[in-house]
């Protein structure tokens, strides 16, 4: 049975950007962009049109920017899902394009590997972050659980840090730890030494076994818990 077609509208006000994009979704053959916009003034009008499953949006445009665009859409037509496509890694960024509605944010030095796979897990009703970006939230929940250690007044302390075994299975341990690592599913595939369809399962057991919806809650719930080691 074919893969159902996913029908992506593509807004970037750099043409030549666009045109690389475009090109490398052509060459999945459940993916069409079915329509193209250079600012973010259209991008309503383009979806009331072509009804898409995702909306690929740049995040800097001239006269209406991503995000602007992104809360428009999202009230207008709210199971659009929509990612943003940036240069930007900073966290306020981030949260600003999230909390508009997004549910995903790429960083534009990304391979065609992120795309496809943002575009699959977003499309399939999941969240999605850029492996660095996912990279940053961590350091950043690190951080602020440093400072409460301070502000308590516990001086020295270490954290500890341990495998959820009861959970998960030492290979999911591994997964799970390389996704805290900000790695992509080829970047785990590659370090582990399996094919990514298997790190794909991996993923989908760990998720499924930790009650989450995507990788970014997976991580962030082990980092609480203390199932992974942050490393500086």
């Amino acid at each position: 049975m074919s893969e159902k077609l996913t029908k992506i509208v593509l807004i970037d006000d750099h043409k030549l950007f666009r045109e690389g994009v475009k090109r490398i979704l052509d060459f999945e053959a459940s993916f069409e962009v079915v329509a193209e916009g250079d600012d973010g003034n259209v991008a309503s009008k383009l979806v009331r049109k072509h009804r898409p499953d995702v909306v690929l949006m740049d995040i800097n445009m001239p006269k209406l920017n991503g995000v602007q665009a992104t809360s428009d859409l999202v009230r207008k037509f709210p199971n659009t899902n929509v990612i943003i496509l940036s240069i930007h890694d900073d966290e306020n960024y981030v949260t600003h394009a999230l909390k508009t509605g997004a549910q995903g944010y790429l960083l534009k030095e990304m391979d065609s590997d992120a795309l496809i796979e943002a575009i699959k897990v977003v499309r399939e009703g999941g969240s999605y972050l850029h492996p660095k970006i996912t990279h940053n939230l961590v350091q950043e929940y690190r951080r602020l659980a440093q400072e409460n250690v301070a502000t308590v007044g516990v001086g020295e302390s270490t954290v500890e840090y341990y495998k959820p075994l009861h959970l998960l299975t030492r290979r999911e341990c591994e997964v799970l730890q390389l996704l805290a690592d900000g790695k992509s599913n080829r970047g785990v595939a590659e370090r582990l030494y399996i094919s990514e369809k298997t790190v794909k399962n991996h993923v989908s057991n760990i998720l499924q076994k930790m009650n989450v919806n995507d990788r970014t809650q997976a991580v962030v719930s082990a980092i609480r818990k203390g199932w992974v080691e942050v490393n500086t």
